[in-house]
């Protein structure tokens, strides 16, 4: 069974890396058209036009799918380990895609970020807490969440690049662990009944959440790199549930000893953080190619003009 839940989470983990990079590709075939809910709607209706912005979102309902029956065959503490391989996943299918692979340091960076994750959350090992959480515990971290969002996006709004494909890419991943977080308590009522569940506001809360995080994410796609927004979205789903873990079902991670490996997780996190950063400020956008080589010859079509 431990095979199986392996599989799965893996699968999960490439599914939901090749949604972000067939989404990107598509992304950096559209033109920028400024900000706001206007410009948004406009750029969603042209990616709707883009087979690859709906394999992408095939891709992404199929991850659900996939993390789904992870979770039904084996714990959390095993699956979410695993999906940290995401991080390295993406930058494979990018290099595919994109034809150009990242430079070396990109790949360390997101190798570190990676190890450190898995270690965090193996060594955390998050204990299994109630089914559901109380109105109270949902005021908490509910509110929590929703502030942080706006937060996250308000900050988003004057940047540009990297920044705000990273601000935009944390709020998705707390919007998405978020939708996690509201399915669990949605499910946890099945006990008492498919009534209990259905006539509870979590589940429609699920897909209204749930919303907001999907188009969250195709605005941070569209806003900067994969360097910049994949990272965000990754480390932030899987920090974000843990805390949502802990305020709203008493879910408890291991102290102790473990703290060793917790503080090595947190230290290589940083050190890929930085290596990112650094990466950033130089300009160096790997998945930007076909933008680049589009911008190129519009300018030699230009000059030829003249």
């Amino acid at each position: 069974m431990i095979a199986v839940t392996v599989l799965l989470a893996l699968l999960a983990a490439l599914s939901n890396a090749s949604a972000s990079v067939l989404q990107r590709r598509a992304a950096v075939q559209e033109s920028d058209e400024g900000t706001g809910a206007r410009a948004a709607l406009r750029r969603l209706t042209h990616l709707l036009r883009r087979p690859n912005w709906l394999a992408g979102t095939g891709l992404l309902a199929l991850s659900s799918v996939l993390q789904g029956g992870a979770l039904a065959t084996g714990s959390l503490s095993l699956v979410q380990p695993l999906l940290a391989a995401e991080l390295l996943f993406t930058l494979v299918v990018g290099s595919v895609v994109f034809r150009r692979a990242p430079d070396h340091r990109t790949w360390l960076a997101f190798a570190a970020l990676a190890v450190g994750l898995a270690l965090f959350l193996v060594a955390a090992s998050p204990s299994a807490g109630r089914p559901t959480a109380s109105p109270a515990s949902w005021l908490v971290g509910g509110g929590g969440a929703l502030g942080a969002v706006v937060v996250l996006v308000a900050a988003a709004r004057p940047t540009s690049g990297a920044a705000r494909a990273a601000l935009l890419g944390l709020a998705s991943a707390v919007s998405f662990a978020t939708t996690a977080a509201l399915l669990k308590e949605a499910v946890g009522r099945l006990g008492h009944g498919p009534g209990a569940m259905f006539g509870h506001w979590a589940l429609y809360a699920t897909g209204a959440v749930g919303l907001v995080a999907f188009l969250l994410l195709q605005s941070a796609l569209g806003a900067g790199s994969l360097t910049a927004s994949q990272p965000a979205l990754t480390l932030g789903d899987a920090i974000t549930s843990v805390v949502l873990g802990w305020v709203l079902f008493d879910e408890v991670i291991h102290l102790g000893l473990r703290v060793i490996p917790e503080v090595i997780g947190i230290g290589l996190i940083g050190a890929g953080s930085l290596g990112l950063a650094g990466t950033a400020a130089e300009g160096e956008e790997w998945d930007t190619h076909e933008r680049d080589h589009r911008d190129r010859r519009t300018r030699r079509t230009n000059r030829a003009h003249r």
